[in-house]
């Protein structure tokens, strides 16, 4: 019988290998809606394992979606540089995440906030704020699902200030979290979890 750490890594990573070889796709369709799920897709996985891997594909599909959303990008002379690099550089980290190269897969994902960086036009400043709002948001998304506020904020490499004043403007912090499931749900839950 295989572990169920075992069996839960390889299944989460089937996930993100998934989630790469669509938000490839996404991007040659120059589909934001399909990014922005699979993006979606990724927060729960990422709030149970906390996992930098799967926190920092949420981001990164995350603020591509929102890149993509906004049309007028597209008119900048260096928005062909920026789509090839995101191109080449999710294709190299699904290769390189196949292959259990995670120094490599961690470096493609990175190239795509460098490319960012050696923009020259204003897209290089609209496309940073556009990724750093994301990463506050995707924050949010983890610490909605129950994890503290000061762990979310290690995990992304924000301010809590920043998490706690984007909590309080959408109101994710008055979320009560003494609701809970009913007890025979929980002792159901709970027994299956044991066996």
């Amino acid at each position: 019988m295989i572990p169920k750490e075992a069996e839960n890594f390889f299944h989460e990573k089937k996930n993100i290998i998934g989630i790469l070889d669509n938000s490839i796709k996404a991007v040659r369709k120059d589909n934001y809606l399909m990014l922005k799920e699979l993006s979606d897709k990724t927060i729960h996985s990422a709030s149970i394992y906390q996992d930098h891997d799967c926190i920092s594909i949420a981001v990164v599909i995350y603020s591509l979606s929102k890149v993509f959303e906004r049309r007028k990008y597209r008119e900048y002379k260096d928005w062909s540089l920026f789509y090839k690099t995101c191109l080449k550089s999710l294709t190299l980290a699904k290769e390189n995440f196949q292959k259990e190269r995670m120094d490599d897969y961690r470096k493609n994902l990175h190239e795509i906030n460098v490319i960012i960086d050696g923009l020259e036009s204003n897209l290089k400043e609209y496309i940073k704020e556009v990724f750093r709002k994301a990463m506050i948001n995707k924050a949010s998304r983890i610490y909605e699902h129950g994890i503290s506020m000061q762990r979310t904020a290690e995990l992304l490499g924000i301010s809590q200030w920043e998490l706690s004043e984007y909590a309080g403007r959408t109101g994710i912090s008055d979320v009560n979290l003494s609701i809970t499931m009913d007890i025979k749900i929980r002792i159901e839950k709970a027994i299956e979890l044991f066996k």
